[in-house]
């Protein structure tokens, strides 16, 4: 049975990036090293009033003495963000949950990055990954206005590779332009708003088969499913439950004291995820790609089900 670690963490600067964004570095307490990480991977922020959120981390994976987040300031937020602007300080206390990688940036022949607002985070990473490996990138970046677009001071370094976009200014990113014809070895990483993300899905359709990568930061809307019940047996935990319509696994688990790591319940964060011994996944959530689903050896059961009666989980 799996459970959240979490690891002890002191707040060690913030920083303005932009209007509405915030940078955090987080330490350990003791000054001990934290947990490697890869481009494109996220942690999860414990704040002191219980809230946990997910954040990707936007600093370099060879500093190993800190952590840095990006965090916007969204009023609408639940309370996260919030919190973040107005009470987080240096040297306050908070707790982390490791990095967790579900983008998989990986070694290609070239890059195009495409980002969106608070988007960019997870992408600066892959950026200087790229740049240290030697192959060519280009970034394009948009936003809403240029004083909101965080770590610009940061790419300025890599001008001629990196197109900005500012909606106020030159409007939406033309990702006709950039997408419209599939380039040989190119993968394509993005990371932003639902619009832009599902532009971007449908632009890159023509392409090859695993060329496109995305995070998302909120669930897609789905269309109501009519689930029927599925028994799902536990083969570490020697448990059998029937999950009846309407209820996710992860919480059918729980209350039958099957201990799962799990966090955004979402579909998002990959906290959860599972592997599947027997049966077939019905997956709903919005990390696996199309290959990842065929194979169906692995789900997120905070909301996916089953397209079979049983399941039998490594739990």
């Amino acid at each position: 049975m799996s459970t959240t670690t979490e690891l002890p963490a002191v707040v060690r600067q913030l920083r303005w990036e932009a209007a509405g964004v915030v940078s955090v570095e987080l330490s350990d307490p003791d000054g001990k090293d934290l947990p490697p990480w890869q481009p494109g991977a996220h942690i999860e922020l414990v704040l002191p009033t219980g809230i946990a959120r997910q954040y990707s981390l936007c600093g370099s994976p060879d500093d190993r003495s800190a952590y840095r987040i990006g965090v916007l300031r969204e009023r609408a937020s639940r309370g996260g963000s919030e919190y973040v602007h107005s009470y987080l300080r240096p040297g306050q206390p908070v707790r982390i949950r490791p990095p967790r990688d579900n983008f998989g940036f990986s070694r290609a022949r070239s890059y195009l990055f495409i980002a969106g607002g608070i988007g960019i985070t997870p992408i600066l990473p892959m950026v200087r990954q790229a740049q240290a490996w030697g192959a060519p990138w280009q970034l394009v970046y948009g936003g809403r206005h240029a004083s909101s677009m965080a770590f610009l001071e940061e790419l300025r370094d890599y001008e001629d590779r990196v197109f900005v976009y500012p909606e106020n200014e030159v409007g939406l990113i033309p990702l006709d332009d950039w997408l419209g014809t599939p380039r040989d070895g190119t993968e394509v990483y993005a990371c932003g708003p639902e619009p832009l993300l599902s532009a971007v899905e449908a632009r890159t359709a023509h392409w090859r088969p695993g060329t496109l990568h995305l995070e998302r930061f909120k669930a897609r809307p789905k269309p109501a499913a009519e689930d029927t019940a599925v028994e799902v047996v536990c083969a570490q935990s020697d448990v059998a439950v029937t999950v009846p319509p309407g209820r996710s696994i992860l919480s059918a688990l729980e209350d039958a004291g099957v201990a799962v790591a799990a966090s955004c319940r979402e579909g998002i964060c990959g906290t959860c995820e599972t592997r599947v011994l027997e049966g077939v996944p019905d997956h709903r959530d919005d990390i696996l790609s199309e290959e990842d689903r065929a194979a169906g050896d692995r789900m997120y059961v905070c909301v996916s089900r089953a397209s079979t009666p049983r399941l039998v989980l490594d739990v």
